[in-house]
């Protein structure tokens, strides 16, 4: 299938089954909308989808926000945008948060929004990650707001951090997304997350683990945004390396029997989908869909956590919001470049 194909939803892999598959994910949304109660669902039980929730959303309030957008998007209900709205709206504590998470928080909370506030939001999110960067480093550092160092650089710092900084200053954008790469598929030690100490510089940091599923799904995403953002076309060389994986990993390489992670699956999806390898893309999905998915749409097998033993099976918000999107994508509810 090629990237102008993956509009249409009698994609290969998936003749049928997109449309079926998005309704029953957004209509997840509402039943988790119902359960959580203004709170920000995190991670669910496999067997009774009891939601973990936190009342600020931490580092993925800005899923919960965009998988509402997606049902409202999908709905044109007025109850539905009104619940998207004020969940945008109450992501606006973490705008002057140190972290880079702001990424994943802001970028993917606001995108698919049409309202202003929330593209006053989004821009002031933006403009307080630009002063958080840091012109010696070469990039936004991970943080302190969730304790732990502050000079650090992780994968999962990348993706949503690159798009929202490209809508102030597409030179940081670049260069945040290329210093990562740079450390993170280093050959002598790569690595999911580095720490800068004086003197002395980058050093590498044993958590995440190497064999981190999301490590090589955040940074593919990430290259996927600066593609069509910033137009970094010479990554094709980091595309290859990261977008190896042709199946839902494991949530360790290292544990290849142990639990699996579809969420990395999801956000890869996503990516090829922003790539153009729209039938890398579905077969993922085609996966995700038929072996992963319950019949009330939820995506199950997901890994919070396998060092912690935390959520190691479960429904997580963000794979959620990233197979709603794929789908979306297919559909053409969404173009693969708004989010």
């Amino acid at each position: 299938m090629s990237g102008s194909q993956a509009h249409g939803d009698n994609a290969v892999g998936l003749p049928r089954s997109v449309r079926p598959a998005l309704e029953s994910v957004l209509d997840r949304v509402a039943v988790t909308r119902g359960q959580v109660a203004g709170r920000f669902p995190l991670f669910a039980e496999p067997g009774t989808g009891r939601w973990t929730t936190t009342g600020r959303g931490s580092w993925t309030g800005g899923f919960w926000a965009g998988l509402l957008w997606l049902r409202a998007r999908h709905t044109g209900d007025t109850v539905d945008r009104e619940a998207a709205v004020r969940c945008t709206d109450r992501l606006a504590d973490w705008v002057d948060a140190d972290t880079a998470t702001r990424g994943l928080i802001f970028w993917y909370g606001t995108a698919l929004a049409d309202t202003p506030q929330s593209a006053v939001l989004r821009d002031r999110a933006a403009h307080a990650c630009r002063d958080a960067y840091d012109g010696e480093l070469g990039l936004v550092p991970w943080g302190s707001a969730f304790g732990g160092p502050r000079l650090l650089a992780r994968a999962d710092g990348v993706p949503g951090m690159v798009p929202l900084l490209a809508t102030v200053d597409a030179q940081a954008a670049e260069s945040h997304l290329r210093r990562h790469l740079e450390l993170c598929l280093d050959k002598d030690a790569m690595g999911w997350s580095w720490r800068y100490e004086r003197p002395g510089g980058w050093a590498p940091c044993d958590d995440p683990p190497p064999g981190w599923s999301r490590g090589r799904a955040w940074l593919l995403l990430a290259v996927a945004e600066a593609v069509d953002r910033v137009g970094a076309d010479d990554l094709q060389d980091s595309v290859r390396d990261l977008a190896a994986a042709h199946a839902v990993p494991p949530a360790d390489e290292a544990h290849p029997e142990g639990p699996l992670d579809t969420s990395a699956a999801a956000i890869t999806a996503v990516a090829l989908l922003k790539l153009g390898h729209g039938d890398r893309a579905v077969a993922l999905l085609d996966e995700l869909v038929h072996t992963h998915l319950s019949d009330d749409g939820r995506l199950l097998n997901g890994c919070y956590d396998l060092t912690s033993g935390t959520a190691i099976r479960h429904e997580l918000i963000w794979g959620d919001f990233f197979l709603a999107y794929a789908l979306a994508t297919l559909t053409g509810l969404v173009g693969p470049h708004e989010a």
